[in-house]
């Protein structure tokens, strides 16, 4: 993180928000957040917010479109592609199959819960989209995922690049709201552990069919 830091300040504001939106957009859409950390780089797009003219808000906002919008071409994928993406040799790990289990007990819950967990946040949109689930349904679980993502980490990076003073004068009248992803951070961590528990407990599913026909990418 302290290099990713250190390279992006300086920058104009403009680069800095393309940076960070690059690096969540493409954890999910191209399954490499193995390498590529969105986290990191939110938490880092908050810390720049406290240090430069880079916008609080508008890297907020950043961060959560590019969340939604690399985890729809992740399903888009997966919908596209089907159970043979479960092949490709850098998804060989055991937590796979918990994510599977999950997602087929729990469905929509599955997708919210697994943006929190590194690795799932990674596999579960194309595994959402591979389950044949709709769209619209996978939309509206990932869409407050991405929010609660994306307002939590940039303001933990804010807060942990700034004094008490400056934080207070740059939320304003939004201090609200800080109140409220304090709260459901406490409740996303609390699920988060719990999630962790199910999946390391869960019977590993069938190997998949790889002659399953692609699916047709899902529209909104």
């Amino acid at each position: 993180m302290t290099t990713l830091l250190e390279r992006l300040q300086g920058l104009e504001p403009l680069v800095v928000y393309l940076v960070v939106s690059a690096f969540v957009f493409v954890e999910d859409a191209l399954f490499i957040g193995f390498v590529v950390p969105g986290e990191t780089a939110a938490i880092v797009g908050g810390v720049i917010a406290s240090q430069a003219d880079v916008n609080l808000w508008v890297m907020v906002a950043v961060v959560i479109v590019a969340a939604m919008l690399g985890d729809t071409v992740g399903f888009g994928i997966g919908r596209r592609v089907g159970p043979r993406i479960l092949r490709f040799p850098f998804l060989s790990n055991g937590r796979l199959d918990g994510a599977q289990d999950m997602l087929r007990r729990r469905g929509g819950p599955a997708v919210f819960f697994g943006r929190f967990v590194a690795f799932i946040r990674t596999v579960m949109p194309a595994l959402a989209g591979i389950s044949g689930m709709p769209y619209t349904r996978f939309l509206a679980f990932n869409a407050v995922a991405a929010i609660i993502f994306g307002t939590g980490n940039v303001l933990l990076g804010f807060f942990a690049g700034n004094s008490y003073e400056r934080v207070e004068s740059a939320l304003g009248s939004g201090a609200w709201l800080l109140v409220a992803v304090a709260a459901v951070l406490a409740l996303g961590w609390w699920l988060r552990r719990r999630f962790r528990r199910t999946s390391s407990g869960s019977t590993p599913l069938a190997e998949p069919d790889d002659s399953a026909a692609p699916m047709p990418v899902a529209g909104p």
